[in-house]
């Protein structure tokens, strides 16, 4: 992958966005450029945040433990995305895995780097200020958007969130119970909605992992008020 795809590739969270491909020249030389196979840990929860990574080839999965023991899928990731970056920014611990699921590479940027690049790029620093502030107006908003959903949309919601499109269909790797501590209900909440949804042809449920078969249908539940 060439720096221009680097810079298309990104979109209005990524806190990179508006980097020319000579910016991104500037930033890929001072990153290290790591391979890794499937089922490699890029990053751990708890782990200090001294790096971000950029993938620029494959696929990851980003994943929290709970305090039970509980591994929760978050989101997906592919090219270009950047994993990592709030835990570099502001120097606490990982709150969030991030695993490959595919062979790839990415590259590497540790804290020095990065604060040497924002030196030698000024006006890259106001851009990023404004990209974290769009998440955290994203993130009321979405806060304040579920208070006022229903269950069944507001689960619609997470589903929409997380799952990956794929040719024929999309399959959720995320248990029934995982998914109702993810989206704050009860599991006896989230049973008797997936199983209405299964009876009306949104999902298939096969062995406690969910399945959407029509997404456009999920998506109408999503965006209903009731």
């Amino acid at each position: 992958m060439d720096h221009s795809e680097l810079a298309q590739l990104q979109g209005t969270d990524s806190i990179f966005t508006g980097l020319s491909p000579d910016d991104w020249a500037v930033l890929a030389s001072r990153a290290v450029r790591i391979s890794f196979t499937r089922g490699k840990e890029l990053l751990v929860q708890g782990d200090r945040g001294d790096k971000l990574i950029i993938l620029i080839r494959g696929s990851a999965r980003v994943t929290m433990l709970t305090a039970n023991g509980r591994e929760i899928i978050l989101a997906y990731a592919d090219a270009g995305a950047v994993l990592g970056e709030i835990a570099l920014l502001d120097g606490g611990e990982r709150t969030a895995s991030v695993v490959a699921t595919s062979d790839g590479a990415a590259l590497q940027l540790g804290r020095n780097a990065l604060k040497d690049f924002v030196a030698s790029h000024p006006d890259f620093a106001w851009v990023m200020m404004q990209q974290l502030a769009r998440r955290l107006r994203t993130a009321d908003q979405t806060i304040e958007s579920d208070r006022a959903y229903a269950s069944g949309p507001r689960l619609a919601r997470y589903l929409r969130r997380l799952i990956r499109v794929g040719d024929e269909a999309t399959r959720l790797e995320l248990s029934q119970t995982e998914l109702g501590n993810f989206a704050g209900m009860s599991r006896e909440h989230i049973n008797r909605q997936l199983k209405n949804w299964e009876e009306a042809g949104v999902i298939v449920l096969e062995q406690g992992r969910v399945r959407v078969i029509d997404t456009e249908m999920l998506e109408e539940i999503a965006e209903s008020e009731a």
